[in-house]
Parts: C-alpha cells; structure tokens; sequence
C-alpha cells in the first residue's frame, strides 16, 4: 500500500554534514506525519525528527539545532539534513509514516529499508 525509498546515507567525518531523503509511494498517507527514526547497534530505536503535513516539526533533544526535517508534498518525499554530526549519530536511519489508514479501516505503520550513517571521530 506504501512503499518508502530512502537514500543520502554514507561515511562523513566529525563535523560534517548528510542529507537523507525518503521518497513515498501508494495511498492513504498524504495528510500523515512523516518521520525520521534511528538504531545504533545495541540500542533500541528511537525517533530523531517528525513533520506534520503542515510543517511543524519536532526533534529529540540530542539532534536540535543540528539536524532539519523538512517535506516536499508535491513530491511525497522527506528529507533529514543533519549538520554537524558526532560519532554518536552513527547508526541506521529509518523513515516512517505511521497510522496510515488501510481499505479494511485499520491503521498500520510503514518504514523503509534504512539507510547507513556512520560518523567517523
């Protein structure tokens, strides 16, 4: 029903800068909020950065000021700018739309392959 692309990720130096993007395709999720999340290995996952269909936006606390989530409607693509990366944003970053709304009448989450960030120190 959704499919989500992601791409952008890679090997970046202390300091440096990535920019993911998730593109989405299918139905039903064009009004939901899309989401950023990530798992370091050993950790569990969390969520890095969320955006309403309207634009509002919402960070964890260990990624404001560095990181901007932001959303192309026309395009049905979202993208994570991260500046000034640490050692410790090393890990898989997932995108995710979640309570989409199926035929049945159910909600179900959808995420993407993920992508590799590694920062190197």
């Amino acid at each position: 029903q959704v499919q989500l692309s992601e791409s952008g990720g890679g090997l970046v130096q202390a300091g440096g800068s990535l920019r993911l993007s998730c593109a989405a395709s299918g139905s039903g999720f064009r009004f939901n909020a899309m989401n950023w999340h990530r798992q370091a290995p050993g950790k569990q996952r969390e969520l890095v950065a969320r955006i309403t269909h309207g634009g509002y936006t919402n960070y964890a606390d260990s990624v404001k000021d560095r990181f901007t989530i932001s959303r192309d409607n026309t395009k049905n693509t979202v993208y994570l700018q991260m500046n000034s990366l640490k050692p410790e944003d090393t890990a898989v970053y997932y995108c995710n739309i979640d309570r989409v709304l199926t035929p049945t009448g159910g909600y179900r989450d959808y995420w993407g392959q993920g992508t590799q960030v590694t920062v190197s120190s």
